[in-house]
């Protein structure tokens, strides 16, 4: 049955928000002088304030009754022990176990995944530890220093975001490598990259799941064709093996590839590509940070599904965030969500957060085949907090769409430094922070004679907003981070009866682009598509004959 006519919790929801929509978050300051530390979580180097959302009490009261309603406290042990939570493929998603410790074991098909995962992690560890040793060496016999992760989606979204993050952290290892991401299937990356490197000096790191995704395959033919033309006498053979790693499910389809198994990482077909960092997917990370620094990475992931396991739903974070987001598009109509990180470290979270969620929750069709009559996941966006403030924030203080926003900063900042201007810098940067939710939440009522402004002048407010605070960015602080908005997602998931781990509407794109490649190889007068696409077909094939 669909939740919204079957579900008392939804009802009285519905009903509490009806009573709720005439006070704004100012008047439930005003109401509730207590209302910060009433709704303020911790969890480790986690802060979630919650005290700038349209919600009391009763609403988290509410809402509590709603996840357990819907079963949450069972399907969360389901997701860590291994059972078939995704449904349409009857598989687990059990990227829980990539960051949690070898002992106990966990089984699977009669399989102790746990000694194979950190079996695993060992075998990452003596690559990184050979690399930043100066012990792998390309086929003019000098040392690798620059590494290339060739992948798409989650096999790029996550390392990417996180060596972006963490770069502060990087190893000071006796052989520092560079680290570069393409993803691009058009090559413009590639090739811009290419133009800048030594081949003798670099190694190329395949990552695909299933070693089939055209745009890793295509970028990978090029990347070894400009190895083969770099003007050194070798073998084929001797190229793959010296400058090529593989990360996959797909051993055999990398092993015809040419990539030796001891150049293989394993990745299971029970980690979806966006949960895959925290496997050998995130080899980038580890040899940008050391196998500590990657660790502690884990460390914090696995703090934060402790958390999310054992504590209870009112004060569960991951748990909160869920339930708050509901909230705010099933109950408030509000169905656009702004990331906004004020530490140009986590420039790249919001494309990382976009993939998790959209990809995750984007569905309209629930476990048992019903077409929800429901809202579920938003439209998210975001960029650094600083840059939006003079991008899009106008549209968040005086356009007409309600947005929920979330702030995500660091407390603590170049504390170590001894660099005043820096520390200035941080300061500035947490005031523009505070001001902009405070803002956005309560209006210019804060401000004196505000009232007296023209209407092109004032700030309504009452956009909800979640301020996230990491004690520093940290491997760990940030492991906690990710780790709470994956499992954010699955609640959500859990409570609209949808499944987050699998992405059947990514595929057909896929399958159709195939279809139009040989039209776009061999150009035809007779193409069988849509009328849109056979008039395109020829504009490009009649502009690929005119000279420029």
């Amino acid at each position: 049955m669909p939740i919204r006519s079957s579900n008392d919790s939804w009802k009285a929801l519905d009903k509490h928000a009806t009573d709720l929509s005439e006070q704004h978050i100012r008047d439930l300051f005003t109401a509730d002088t207590h209302r910060f530390d009433s709704l303020t979580f911790r969890a480790d180097q986690v802060l979630l304030d919650l005290s700038k959302q349209r919600i009391t009490d009763h609403t988290l009261a509410l809402l509590d009754n709603l996840a357990t309603s819907a079963g949450l406290a069972a399907w969360i042990e389901d997701l860590f022990t291994g059972q078939p939570v995704n449904s349409s493929e009857q598989r687990p998603a059990l990227h829980t176990a990539l960051r949690a410790p070898r002992l106990p074991s966990l089984e699977l098909n009669g399989q102790d995944i746990m000694a194979s995962v950190h079996d695993n992690l060992d075998q990452m560890d003596r690559i990184v530890r050979r690399i930043h040793q100066g012990q792998w060496r390309g086929f003019t016999g000098h040392s690798i220093n620059t590494i290339v992760n060739i992948g798409v989606g989650g096999s790029d979204l996550g390392p990417l975001m996180t060596c972006k993050a963490l770069a502060e952290c990087q190893n000071s290892a006796a052989n520092p490598v560079q680290v570069h991401f393409v993803s691009s299937m058009d090559g413009s990356q590639l090739s811009e990259l290419l133009s800048q490197l030594n081949p003798a000096r670099t190694l190329f790191i395949l990552a695909s799941k299933s070693f089939t995704t055209i745009d890793t395959l295509a970028n990978a033919a090029t990347a070894r064709e400009w190895l083969r033309k770099s003007g050194h006498t070798t073998t084929d053979d001797m190229l793959t093996a010296r400058h090529f790693i593989a990360v996959t499910a797909n051993t055999e389809k990398a092993s015809e590839w040419g990539i030796p198994e001891s150049n293989q990482l394993e990745f299971w077909d029970w980690t979806g590509g966006r949960y895959s960092m925290w496997s050998a997917i995130g080899l980038p990370i580890a040899l940008k940070l050391g196998m500590h620094g990657f660790k502690e990475l884990l460390a914090g992931a696995n703090a934060m599904d402790i958390h999310f396991r054992s504590t209870p739903f009112i004060n569960n974070l991951p748990v909160l965030m869920a339930l708050i987001d509901i909230w705010n598009i099933n109950f408030l109509g509000i169905h656009a969500h702004a990331i906004l990180p004020y530490d140009g470290r986590l420039g790249h979270l919001p494309a990382y957060l976009e993939q998790l969620e959209m990809e995750s929750n984007g569905k309209s069709v629930t476990r048992s085949g019903e077409i929800a009559d429901f809202h579920t996941c938003p439209i998210l966006w975001g960029e650094v907090g600083t840059n939006a403030q003079h991008a899009f924030y106008q549209l968040l203080h005086q356009g007409t769409e309600a947005v929920m926003c979330d702030f995500i900063v660091a407390a603590r900042r170049y504390h170590q430094s001894g660099n005043d201007e820096l520390q200035h810098q941080h300061r500035l940067n947490l005031a523009n922070c505070l001001a902009q939710s405070r803002l956005l939440a309560l209006g210019d009522s804060i401000l004196e004679n505000a009232e007296a402004e023209p209407p092109h002048k004032r700030y309504r407010g009452n956009q909800p907003c979640t301020t996230v605070v990491l004690d520093e960015l940290t491997p760990f602080s940030l492991g906690q981070l990710i780790a709470m908005y994956e499992h954010k997602v699955f609640v959500q998931a859990v409570i609209w009866d949808i499944n987050p781990f699998d992405q059947w509407g990514v595929e057909l794109g896929k399958k159709v682009a195939t279809s139009l490649l040989g039209s776009l190889e061999s150009p035809s007068e007779t193409n069988n598509f849509d009328l849109s696409t056979n008039g395109l077909l020829a504009e490009i094939s009649a502009r690929q004959k005119t000279p420029s």
